[in-house]
């Protein structure tokens, strides 16, 4: 039986703990039909979604004759070239690629780069108001910082920033098929952007990491040209979109939630465990991409086929009552927090460091600057962008003097350390 459910809707991203725990009752793998992948099976617990990631034989991102799983045939080539990236490869390939790049990020000390992404966020927080108030915090801060960081670290320049942010607003813009072709046109700008930057690299050199993966390229690096336009454009795109989601839900969560936000202020050095918290509630990233079943297979329990197709869901994973307690509050001081936000397996992300320095630095650089920060609106009145598979408030409206103000929003007596969802 094929479950129906609008994984694009408001109510499924104002609320996705009772969407969730509604879906699991149906198995721990459900057949239903997701937005232009289309007919796909999804995991509803955290062992069915462990299993299909580490399992890269059963579970492929390759079709038999290597076209990606999730690609249509009406999809232009450009569209492929990007997609043919280390998040759509198996092995032999995905560690091929992985370990260009790795190279590349150990050159880098990503650790290292902290006081820079904390300075950063100071600046950012300093000029949340500049252009008056109420400020849109996911333009003017959430989006923003994690492009500044990853242009930054990739050594794109500052004066292109500004294409970024538009091209990063048209994947969050992603809602259907109509969207989708919307969006092929920044892909293609991107492509022959990143094409450019690459050359330059490799005529001129530079500093950051794009001039690293030239010269790992250069000292036999395996990789083909359109391989390494869609290793920057992953980085590129991984690197800012999801970051921009976890900073700006974790931020509505510590508007609306008084008590959460008290605790984390008393003691800034509690963000980084409030931060694994935050992965695992807002779980920004919903699904994995597609997989295709290499052969017969039972997922706890349930069989599928050789040739069905399947999709992890990760925030199921992260409200799995069989490993968290009472998964559906918001509790910053879980532990032990077996969140699965990254992954698991080979394709574990690679920015997973990157993503929790960029988090924690935005959030203690936000509430420190703005002490009195609030939000401008009612919580009923944020909404979500209808992106299927990533859970992205639209517009996040603040002031910097509404918190504790009768009648606004997060003037909620609440002083408990969990919150319901």
């Amino acid at each position: 039986m094929t479950v129906r459910l609008d994984f694009t809707s408001e109510v499924f991203f104002r609320d996705p703990p009772k969407a969730i725990a509604t879906l699991r009752m149906s198995g721990p793998v459900v057949a239903t039909r997701f937005p232009i992948v289309g007919d796909v099976w999804i995991t509803t617990t955290h062992d069915a979604t462990a299993q299909v990631l580490k399992d890269g034989a059963t579970f492929t991102l390759r079709k038999e004759d290597g076209d990606v799983a999730g690609l249509r045939w009406w999809m232009p080539r450009y569209v492929r070239t990007i997609a043919n990236n280390m998040l759509t490869m198996d092995e032999p390939d995905h560690t091929r690629l992985r370990s260009i790049v790795d190279e590349a990020f150990r050159r880098r000390a990503i650790v290292a780069m902290e006081p820079r992404i904390r300075a950063i966020a100071d600046t950012l927080a300093d000029e949340l108001f500049a252009a008056g108030s109420p400020a849109d915090l996911v333009q003017r801060y959430a989006r923003i910082l994690p492009l500044a960081v990853i242009s930054e670290l990739l050594g794109l320049p500052p004066a292109d920033r500004p294409k970024f942010i538009a091209w990063a607003n048209e994947m969050s813009s992603l809602t259907n098929v109509v969207s989708f072709f919307r969006l092929l046109f920044a892909f293609r700008k991107m492509r022959v952007y990143l094409e450019r930057q690459l050359q330059t690299a490799r005529v001129q050199g530079g500093e950051g990491l794009i001039a690293e993966l030239v010269q790992v390229e250069r000292e036999g690096g395996q990789i083909t040209p359109g391989e390494m336009v869609s290793m920057v454009f992953l980085l590129l795109a991984a690197g800012s979109e999801t970051t921009t989601h976890l900073i700006s839900g974790s931020a509505y969560e510590l508007l609306r939630n008084p008590g959460l936000r008290d605790w984390l202020e008393q003691d800034w050095s509690r963000v980084g465990l409030a931060v694994e918290e935050f992965l695992r509630f807002v779980s920004p990233v919903q699904f994995s991409k597609p997989r295709y079943v290499r052969r017969d297979v039972e997922v706890e329990g349930v069989r599928l086929k050789k040739g069905d197709r399947v999709m992890v869901m990760l925030a199921a994973a992260n409200m799995d009552p069989a490993v968290h307690d009472r998964p559906e509050r918001l509790d910053l001081e879980r532990k032990p927090n077996r969140h699965i936000s990254f992954g698991t397996g080979i394709h574990f992300c690679l920015g997973h460091q990157l993503a929790r320095i960029e988090a924690a630095c935005a959030l203690e650089a936000l509430f420190v600057r703005w002490p009195k920060l609030g939000l401008a609106v009612d919580p009923a009145e944020v909404h979500w962008r209808r992106r299927p598979g990533l859970r992205a408030i639209a517009k996040l409206p603040v002031t910097a003097e509404s918190r504790g103000t009768p009648g606004r929003a997060g003037a909620s007596p609440e002083r408990s350390l969990t919150a319901a969802s």
